[in-house]
Order: structure tokens, then sequence, then C-alpha cells
């Protein structure tokens, strides 16, 4: 079974499950890098997850210690790869484990620090997204 990496203290794992373009791959880290997400992420990038399932995400978490459990990642797949917009999968491994939504880059920031300091729950944002199933920030009613 594979073992999930650990992010840096405050930090949101970015994991890389497409090999397919080092390109894109750079374009995700260059639009997560800038702004004020700059230091709220931790990437990984290792050929051991390609295509790795979310079923496996789930359950190499699940047999992971308490200390090293996480409550949600942001993949960096096949669809971020081939989307000019570079939409992470988020994927809640906690409340709702298998949930996930898209988040552009544009609002990774907001969920990625929001979710590290358990100021708003995962749901909160997969419960806020278009018609898409994206993440694009929380509009006035």
């Amino acid at each position: 079974m594979i073992a999930l990496p650990q992010p840096e203290d405050l930090t949101s794992l970015v994991l890389r499950t497409d090999f397919t373009n080092d390109t894109a791959w750079a374009s995700v880290q260059a639009a997560l890098r800038t702004g004020k997400g700059a230091d709220s992420t931790t990437f990984a990038s290792d050929p051991t997850y390609a295509g790795v399932s979310l079923q496996e995400l789930i359950d190499a978490d699940n047999a992971a210690s308490d200390d090293d459990k996480l409550t949600y990642l942001f993949l960096a797949d096949a669809t971020t790869m081939a989307d000019v917009e570079r939409g992470l999968l988020a994927l809640d491994l906690a409340d709702e484990p298998g949930r996930t939504f898209r988040v552009p880059p544009r609002w990774y920031a907001d969920v990625s620090t929001n979710l590290t300091i358990a100021n708003m729950d995962f749901s909160e944002f997969a419960d806020a997204v278009d018609e898409s199933g994206r993440y694009r920030g929380v509009t006035a009613d």
C-alpha cells in the first residue's frame, strides 16, 4: 500500500498524479506560487502516484497513523493538466471521504488557507461549487 506524502506545517498537499506533461505541471506550480497562495503549498511529484485512484488515496490515509492522517489534499490529475484553467481536484479524506470538487488556482489560496486552519469545512466549499463542479468563491445571495 502507498503512503501519502506529508505536507509541511500549515500548508496543503498538492499531489501530482499525471506525468504526461511537465510543462503543464510547471504551469500549475507557477500559478499556485503567485499571489497570496505562495507559501501555502507542499508540492509532491513522485511517479509512484501516477494514475492513483481516489479510493487508493482514501485507503492510504485510512491506513496512516493518527499523526500522519490528512483531512484533505489537492490533486494535479489528468484533467488538471489538460484544462487551460488548471483546476486542481480537492479531495476530502475525513468527513466525507471521496467527495471532490475542482478549484482553479485563482481560488486555491482561499480554500487551502481556510481548510488548513479549520476555519471552514470541506463541505462548505464543495456545497458552493458552480454548475461545472468548480469552486469560484462565495457569492452573496
